[in-house]
């Protein structure tokens, strides 16, 4: 038996699903691998880890750029993870547009103060 609603349009989630399971996985992988590459150098340096050695690891570039790639792939998995919870608990469409408005507001803010950190002289 269907069950007509109207013209009546729910806003809910566009049927993301697969595509942020995936998402949400590459980005975890991404951001493990990157965990041990920063744990190793850590591991496999000599003496005692101190500002002078930890800002030598990210000195080189091509670190920099991971780094920021890294950053970049925390962002997309906050953003599905906190848009996933809105849209699962918070039913009143102003309350959730206003929290994944101030979502990404932060989300965002938080990604200029890494660079800025990142790129810091």
């Amino acid at each position: 038996m269907s069950v007509n609603h109207g013209s009546k349009r729910l806003v809910t989630g566009a049927h993301y699903g697969l595509r942020d399971w995936i998402a949400q996985r590459a980005t975890a992988v991404i951001m493990a691998l990157f965990t041990l590459l920063v744990l190793a150098q850590v591991l496999f340096t000599k003496g005692s880890i101190g500002y002078d050695k930890w800002a030598g690891i990210f000195s080189a570039q091509w670190m920099k750029a991971l780094t920021f790639a890294v950053i970049l792939a925390l962002l997309v998995h906050a953003w599905i993870g906190m848009r996933e919870i809105w849209m699962d608990y918070i039913k009143p469409v102003a309350v959730r547009l206003t929290l994944e408005i101030f979502s990404i507001v932060w989300l965002v803010a938080c990604a200029g103060w890494a660079i800025q950190v990142l790129w810091r002289f």
